[in-house]
């Protein structure tokens, strides 16, 4: 796992972006895994930045993480309407080639079987973006979520439906109770994982991810195991991280060609 502390959030969004960037250039079909909330929110904007400065993303798909189930097609809760106006939108995505769980259909557990082959169709992703919920959480997978799961049912952890009442006129009755989630087996599968945290109260979270064993109470900590995870986190998540002055000591002596 590669630690690189960023001076603030516009920092994280702007390592971010350059990592995201080096990929497109690489390959302008990539696949990328989106995630909502605010800690990707500078990430894409430091993107938007280098899609104007002429980075060519028309040939690039993406794969939202997560979605509520209950919502109603197009409200502006939903992670397809946050997806469309914050990604899809902003970068100049082609729409036709952004996925979103359908967490609105008819049979749930059948679209999240569809979601899981329209990954596999379009050859897997190449760089999955994620955030970290204060209870470890990625994507959805809260706490006592299976290592390996792919993309299923779950339910909401009563932390993340307050965290999230922020996004529901503070009303924790507006916030659903359950969601469709890429498993932790499909966030694995990606190329690379790349984590954005930024505030203190990511600290403790982070640090656990990090630096504590792996297990099934803290999600994230799944990342140990990935062969390419990239972690960028502003000085106030890194504050609780022990193995600090390593973490620096690499990023300050990067060999040339990880530049």
């Amino acid at each position: 796992m590669e630690i690189i502390v960023a001076a603030d959030p516009e920092a994280v969004g702007h390592v971010a972006a350059h990592r995201i960037a080096q990929l497109v250039r690489r390959k302008p079909n990539a696949v990328l895994g989106v995630a909502t909330g605010s800690s990707p929110v500078p990430t894409y904007q430091a993107l938007e930045k280098r899609v104007r400065d002429g980075l060519d993303v028309s040939r690039v798909s993406a794969f939202a993480l997560d979605e509520y189930v209950g919502l109603t097609e197009g409200h502006p809760q939903s992670y397809a309407e946050v997806v469309r106006r914050d990604v899809t939108e902003r970068l100049g995505l082609d729409p036709e080639r952004v996925h979103v769980p359908k967490g609105h259909a008819e049979d749930v557990p059948a679209a999240c079987e569809e979601y899981e082959d329209a990954i596999r169709s379009a050859g897997g992703v190449d760089l999955q973006i994620l955030g970290i919920g204060s209870n470890g959480h990625i994507g959805f997978n809260e706490p006592s979520s299976s290592l390996s799961g792919r993309t299923r049912v779950k339910t909401l952890t009563p932390t993340t439906r307050r965290d999230n009442a922020r996004f529901f006129d503070d009303d924790l009755s507006k916030v659903p109770t359950h969601c469709i989630t890429q498993g932790i087996g499909t966030i694995l599968d990606a190329d690379v994982a790349l984590l954005v945290a930024s505030g203190e109260g990511k600290a403790d979270a982070v640090a656990a991810m990090a630096e504590g064993p792996v297990g099934a109470f803290c999600p994230a900590t799944a990342l140990q195991m990935h062969r390419r995870a990239v972690v960028v986190v502003d000085e106030a998540a890194a504050s609780k991280l022990k193995n600090r002055e390593y973490y620096d000591f690499v990023r300050d002596n990067r060999p040339i060609w990880q530049l």
